[in-house]
Order: C-alpha cells, then structure tokens, then sequence
C-alpha cells in the first residue's frame, strides 16, 4: 500500500506547476503530474496483482479535484472486488470501435457500388443494381445493420408481394446482389457469420427452386420465310437506328453490340469485326465475319466528327436502349392489317433480340451447318466443360461462310448453304 500523503486542498493543487508527480493526498495512489509543457493530468497509481499500473484520470483543471478523488475511490473499490479498470477500459474502447464499424444495408450498398462501379459492364448495369436493391431490398433491410440481418429477413424480401413467384427472374438477381454487399460486409469487418442470402444450403431450403417457378419468355421473332419482306422494308427506312438494326440482323449480334459498335473495332479490308471482351455478355473476344452486304452497309455510312461509334445519335452517342425497338414499330405502323411484323406464338411486335432467334431457326431449318458453327456465330457459350476446354478456334472461316448464305436469304429467300455449307468460294 502507498505511503499516505498529506491531503492537500484545492488551491495548494492549483500552485503545482513545476514538472513532476505529486501526491495530493485524499485517496492512496493519486497524483497530480505537471508535464514539461505545462500540461497537468492526474495519474492513479496502484497495484494489480503482480503489476503496478498507472490510470490516468483525466486532465487537470478540467477534472478538478474532488472529482479526481471520486473517480481514484471507484479504482479502488474495483480492485478490492477483483476487477482490473485498465482491462475493462480496453474491454469498453474496443465495443466502442465495433460500434462504429456497424452500418446499415443502405450504407453498405452505397460503398460497394462506389468501389465496385468500375467492374459494371456499362452505365446502365450500374443502375440496375442500385435499382433493384433500392427497390426490393431497402424497404426491408436497408435500415438494419448488416450484422442484425438474418434468413428470415431475406426471405422477407424476397416473397414479399410474391416477388419469388411472379418475378422469379428479378428476385434471383435481387437475391445474388445482397449477397455480394453481405460478403463485401463481412469481408470489411461490418458483420460475422454465414451470409443470410446465400442459396446453396440456406435459402434452398426455404423457397422453391427458381428453375421450377420461373416462366420462361421469349423475345418476339420474325418467321423465317418473313425475313427477306422485312430486310425489304427495312432499306427503306432512314436513320442510324435502321443502319443499326440491319447490320445487328446481318451479323447476327446483340443489339447492344451494335450499338457500341466502333470503327476501330472494324477491318473493311478483312471484312471483320472484332468485339473486345470487355463488350461481350461472356467476356470474351468475339470476331465476327462480315458479308459483303454488311460490308456495303459499313461503306455507305458517313464518318462522325467527335465520335469513333459506327452508328452514332444525333448527339453522337451510342444510341439509346429502345431506339431499334422503335424502328421496328414504326415499320409494323405502316403495314396494312396482318402484314405486319408479327411473332405468332407470342402474338407480339417482333424485337430486335428476336433476329437472333430467328437465324438460329433458319441455320437450324434451313441448312446443314453444324449446331457448334451456329452457336458460335450467337457467342453462345459452350455449357459442355470438356468440349470448352478443348476448344481453341473460333471456326471463322465456316461462320464467314455462313454468315454469307444468311445475308443471301435476307436479301432473296434462297438458301444456300442447305446442301453443301463448306464450299470453297467465298463470299
């Protein structure tokens, strides 16, 4: 135990200024220390266990004296009853720090797109998530702290207003999404445990498979034998949107694909068109062979100052979503009464995705390419993990082949590859 100092009174304390430690007496320990800057602090001093220890008690005269010897009292009192101060202080600083790690969902989400965003494939995936989350998962979760969120409230989400069952397709996007910010969460510190919206083994077990649920929808397509009517019409309607739409039909490429088509990416003279993978819905290069009626397409086009896109807005920007779509109802608008550009199974307004399947149908019906030859002029995926491994080509000059027989079809219904799809000319 200290030796006991004298009790000194307040204005005695107030006169320490020279630098050192004083005992003011009052409680055994504490003491007054004046800093060489000037600075003074109380210190208690005491013994724990085998340790001696020095508690600092706050500054003086902020902490006057009185209150100095309550709080070295307190020590004291958790000492005798077995507790270490300097333990529950480091014990209460670090519950703190936790504290102020946890966030909500909605701030989780905010910092993940902003570090995330330049992974997106372009603008309008970005928003899509910020959409989506903000749409189905925010009213739920989005005021809770990402480690309070449990499976229950993910399955919340995702039923509500029947969500998995009417809209199978956004709710598993709804569902992938959370579960990468709960990662993104968990990965930063924010949160422990599994991750509530994981499916295998968790929410699998909850909610019905969604390949069982989902209906499937397919994009509107033209029939085969309506292709050369259409191709017909189509030369005649003015505007990039048209170019555009004729050269996705010739080439047989996603509309988006078209649409950010540059001239940097086209080689007239190879009559090829290389999409890099950062534009490819697998992320990777794509070479598509080019027809001679592509070709002409391309060699009629006027150049854009201030823009390197083949068929640029009148802004000269990439031309916007719904802007092939339109073309296509302009076109169906003047038709007379069951001659328009209809799909009879879905009884809809063919779309521009639809060309897609429409050539499908046509190598499929029509000729005797092979199937992998068609599916890789889509940029299909192969699903088959042994044949893609083995895969190293890309078949280009059979796709240059039949990319030509297609465009023939387009222009005049005749089709040529039906007999002999590997023949020596080109075209």
């Amino acid at each position: 135990m200290p030796k006991k100092a004298r009790e000194m009174s307040a204005a005695e304390v107030r006169r320490l200024t020279d630098p050192g430690l004083y005992a003011v007496g009052g409680v055994a320990g504490l003491q007054l220390q004046v800093a060489k800057t000037g600075a003074r602090s109380w210190v208690m001093r005491v013994k724990i266990g085998d340790r001696r220890r020095d508690i600092g008690l706050g500054g003086f005269p902020d902490v006057p004296l009185a209150d100095a010897r309550a709080k070295a009292r307190v020590v004291r009192e958790k000492i005798a009853a077995g507790i270490d101060p300097v333990e529950e202080r480091r014990v209460a600083r670090l519950a703190l720090l936790a504290q102020t790690q946890r966030i909500t969902f909605d701030e989780a989400t905010e910092k993940f797109l902003t570090l995330k965003r330049h992974e997106f494939k372009n603008i309008k995936h970005a928003a899509q998530w910020e959409n989506t989350l903000a749409t189905y998962a925010s009213p739920v979760i989005g005021a809770k702290r990402v480690d309070e969120i449990a499976l229950a409230d993910i399955e919340e989400l995702l039923t509500r207003g029947n969500l998995w069952l009417t809209k199978t397709e956004t709710a598993k996007r709804v569902r992938g999404r959370v579960e990468k910010v709960l990662d993104w969460a968990t990965a930063g510190g924010h949160r422990t445990g599994d991750n509530p919206a994981r499916w295998r083994g968790n929410l699998d077990a909850r909610l019905p498979n969604p390949g069982k649920v989902a209906k499937k929808s397919h994009h509107s397509a033209l029939p085969i034998d309506d292709m050369p009517r259409f191709m017909s019409h189509l030369a005649t309607m003015e505007g990039s949107g048209a170019r555009c739409l004729e050269f996705a039909i010739l080439t047989a490429a996603r509309s988006s694909e078209a649409k950010g088509a540059t001239w940097s990416e086209i080689d007239l003279d190879a009559r090829l068109w290389t999409i890099p993978a950062d534009r490819m819905k697998a992320r990777k290069e794509h070479r598509v062979p080019l027809s001679r009626a592509a070709v002409a397409l391309l060699k009629a086009l006027p150049r854009h100052e201030g823009t390197n896109l083949v068929f640029p807005s009148a802004r000269n920007k990439m031309l916007s979503e719904n802007t092939l779509t339109a073309v296509i109802k302009r076109m169906d608008g003047t038709m007379p009464e069951g001659q328009g550009y209809r799909d009879p199974n879905t009884g809809g307004i063919v779309t521009a995705h639809g060309f897609r399947s429409t050539f499908r149908d046509w190598a499929g019906e029509r000729t005797a390419y092979p199937g992998d030859i068609c599916e890789m002029a889509l940029a299909h995926v192969i699903k088959n993990k042994a044949e893609a491994a083995y895969r190293r080509g890309d078949l280009l000059e059979k796709r240059r082949r039949l990319m030509k027989d297609w465009a023939l079809f387009c222009a005049e219904g005749a089709t040529q590859g039906s007999v002999t799809p590997i023949r020596a000319q080109e075209g």
